[in-house]
């Protein structure tokens, strides 16, 4: 056996023989890893062992000074806490799953008396169902042209819907029932929101036997005007489900994921197929890792997993990973119906895994040769700047308020040239008065270098010769000379084009001890680069002010009313959302409201 440090000798005596979570720390106490094991003992002996069996222990072995462990009743039990711990303390040197878009999704919240579908960035565990998400945006508006063309659902949002004295032009043209005005009940809305869910998850064969069933009733009935619309409505489908290709005759539900791998770099594909047809497809991007494929198939299903509303009943995978009774177990309970894992030899299955491996062995053509771009034009950034290092890592910081009300900072972070979002931060100014956008900016860049060891190579503030100057003092006090800074301003120009014309937008770069300032406008992608983070961090500024203001006019204008506590507030807000919306309401709809009643609703309806 390796040497064990002398402080870990003690706590490997101690290690029990069961099963667990563990936590390997750096000499900061940093957790760089998370992982589980059914008998800690051996498992954590392993990493200073003679015969390491996994990539990662020899890399491990020389960062670990420390360790934690948690015990668990079962192995579902410590796969949960280190899914939980992982997404907690994201660990430097476990597999991530690394995907920084927010897809859409469509969001049914069957609760409410007259339900509608909705478009949203995020899935929540909010009760409500989803369906998704889709990996292109033209995709999943296609999908929801498709819901308002076949089934005349509502569309208008909460706050209209319950404003509403009239039907609007939806309405008119035969794509919604007017449910606002009751020209449909409750239970006929139903059942067309039941056809709607069965379009919804693919289940062609029976949507298609519901409709000709309910026209064939229409027509005994002698409603032929119904049967009518429902024969086009039902030639419509089909037509459009002709366009959807079948990939598998069994119509089963279930995911694919295809890996590929390239000089370290690792990339996932899934392909998600509903009752037989590809229903969605998507990258899932992994970081470089030591890790065998076994432990990537591992960490990847139970992150993707974990937040998904939707679990099919089989999910096909290249290899099986060693935990994957486990894997299984905790997917069956998260469905509420058995999962199976399915390393697929021949047939369709097999088919579909190489179709996803192809696509991920592309993604990753695509991602080396961005990659390439990136650093190429990182490096001339570089020396075009005249900077000590290449910039592989930026950090941008920008401040947002009004008149020194609601002041906030952001930091963003740029790694090789791409958004890193799970190391942004945002500030909420403490020691400023007024406004004092130089002071704000000192404090925000005190707090971030106050006892941080880990440092970028490019500092960016948003503004001119101030700003610069304020984050250089800072550096200065904090000790730091290693990193390189600047500031980008927007100035508005007047120059004579080529061609007679006036350009007048533009940036300029300020570089400690440069007099004046740096045009980039010759090199429009390094200048690009540079927009891109100082823009990121505007938006990641101005989006938390805004929350912070919403959040005070909500407080302050509810606040003033004579007889509205906490509670009565919480209540309006929580059946109107908005004070918009509480604004526009009738007497009666604020009367309805649990705790309010006719007299405090006429002091609501007055106060707002």
């Amino acid at each position: 056996m390796a040497r064990v440090p002398e402080a870990l000798a003690e706590k490997f005596s101690s290690l029990p023989a069961a099963t667990g979570v563990y936590l390997m720390k750096d000499h900061q106490g940093r957790i760089i890893y998370v992982g589980k094991a059914k008998n800690l003992r051996s498992r954590v002996r392993s990493y200073f062992g003679d015969g390491a069996d996994r990539p990662v222990i020899p890399f491990l072995r020389a960062r670990i000074d420390d360790f934690d462990y948690v015990l668990t009743a079962t192995e579902k039990e410590a796969l949960i806490l280190e899914n939980a711990l992982i997404k907690k303390h994201r660990p430097r040197y476990n597999v991530m799953l690394r995907d920084d878009k927010n897809y859409f999704s469509i969001r049914l919240d069957t609760r409410a008396d007259f339900p509608r579908f909705e478009l949203v960035r995020r899935m929540k565990k909010d009760g409500a169902r989803y369906f998704g998400p889709y990996a292109s945006s033209t995709a999943v508006k296609e999908t929801l042209h498709l819901l308002n063309r076949f089934f005349p659902l509502r569309t208008c949002r909460d706050r209209e819907f319950a404003s509403r004295r009239r039907p609007c032009v939806e309405y008119q043209i035969g794509r919604c029932s007017a449910p606002c005005v009751g020209y449909v009940g409750k239970d006929d809305y139903a059942g067309i929101l039941r056809e709607a869910v069965l379009f919804m998850e693919g289940r062609q064969k029976r949507l298609a036997s519901l409709i000709r069933q309910k026209m064939r009733e229409s027509a005994d009935s002698l409603n032929f005007e119904e049967a009518a619309r429902l024969r086009d409505l039902l030639g419509a489908m089909e037509q459009t489900f002709e366009k959807q290709r079948i990939v598998d005759p069994s119509f089963r539900d279930r995911d694919v994921f295809g890996l590929a791998g390239e000089d370290g770099r690792l990339s996932a594909y899934m392909i998600s197929v509903r009752a037989g047809t590809v229903a969605d497809q998507r990258v899932l991007r992994l970081p470089a890792a030591r890790a065998t494929t076994e432990e990537v198939v591992a960490s990847l299903l139970k992150q993707h997993y974990d937040d998904s509303p939707f679990i099919p009943r089989e999910v096909v995978i290249p290899v099986r990973p060693d935990d994957g009774r486990v894997i299984e177990e905790w997917l069956s309970d998260r469905r509420s119906g058995r999962v199976r894992l399915v390393v697929p030899q021949r047939g369709v299955r097999r088919d579909l895994l190489r179709m996803a491996e192809q696509n991920a062995v592309a993604a990753l053509r695509v991602d080396r040769e961005q990659g390439e771009k990136r650093a190429a034009l990182l490096e001339e950034l570089a020396a075009k700047l005249g900077l000590r290092a290449v910039p592989h890592r930026i950090e941008c910081f920008d401040i947002s308020n009004i008149q020194g009300r609601n002041a906030v900072g952001s930091q963003v972070v740029f790694t090789d040239g791409v958004p890193d979002k799970n190391r942004y931060r945002r500030y909420k100014i403490r020691t400023v008065k007024g406004a004092d956008d130089y002071a704000m900016m000192y404090e925000v860049l005190k707090r971030r270098f106050a006892g941080d060891s880990e440092h970028p190579d490019l500092v960016v503030v948003d503004g001119g010769r101030g700003q610069l100057a304020v984050a250089l003092r800072v550096l200065k006090e904090s000790g730091i000379d290693t990193v390189d800074v600047l500031g980008l301003a927007k100035e508005t120009r007047r120059e004579k084009t080529i061609s007679g014309g006036l350009r007048t937008d533009t940036d300029r770069v300020y570089l400690p001890g440069r007099k004046n300032p740096l045009y980039l406008s010759r090199s429009p992608e390094l200048l690009r680069i540079l927009q891109a983070v100082r823009d990121e961090a505007h938006r990641f500024a101005i989006t938390y002010h805004r929350t912070l203001k919403q959040k005070e006019d909500i407080t302050s204008e509810l606040d003033k009313l004579p007889g509205i506590g906490p509670a009565k507030k919480r209540a309006l807000l929580a059946h109107f959302k908005t004070v918009s919306a509480i604004r526009q309401a009738a007497t009666e709809q604020l009367a309805e409201v649990r705790g309010i009643g006719p007299v405090l609703a006429e002091v609501v309806k007055k106060g707002t």
